[in-house]
């Protein structure tokens, strides 16, 4: 069964830091662009970073750059995101999702609508004092 989950989500401060994981069953992530996506409540569903499957190529939105960071394990099948100098306004249910066609998770995480193949169901990030 090919499937993403989501882990390391909670509740942290202001200024604080979180690392989310995301780890692949069932197909070989690096086969995969993958990406990081993230829905607060109320609002749509918006992208925040990828990583291709073939070089590693590493694609930030402007609202997280330089906080975040994107990483992945091979051998382990799985990927990161390491979120420093959190805010309020990160508050949200972040989602990793891959895609085999070259350049179609960035193109989706830069904001064009667009279909990929495995999505996981979410964790919760709440950035709160």
């Amino acid at each position: 069964q090919v499937q993403l989950v989501e882990s390391g989500g909670g509740l942290v401060q202001p200024g604080g830091s979180l690392t989310l994981s995301c780890v692949a069953s069932g197909f070989n992530l690096a086969d995969y662009d993958i990406g990081w996506f993230r829905q607060a409540p109320g609002k749509e569903r918006e992208g925040i970073s990828s990583i291709s499957g073939g070089d590693g190529h590493k694609y930030y939105r402007e609202s997280v750059k330089g906080r975040f960071t994107i990483s992945k394990d091979n051998v382990k099948n799985m990927v990161y995101l390491h979120m420093n100098r959190l805010k309020p306004e990160d508050t949200a249910v972040y989602s990793c999702a891959a895609d085999r066609r070259m350049g179609q998770v960035q193109t989706v995480v830069a904001g064009t609508p667009g279909h990929l193949e495995v999505w996981g169901q979410g964790t919760l990030v709440n950035v709160s004092a």
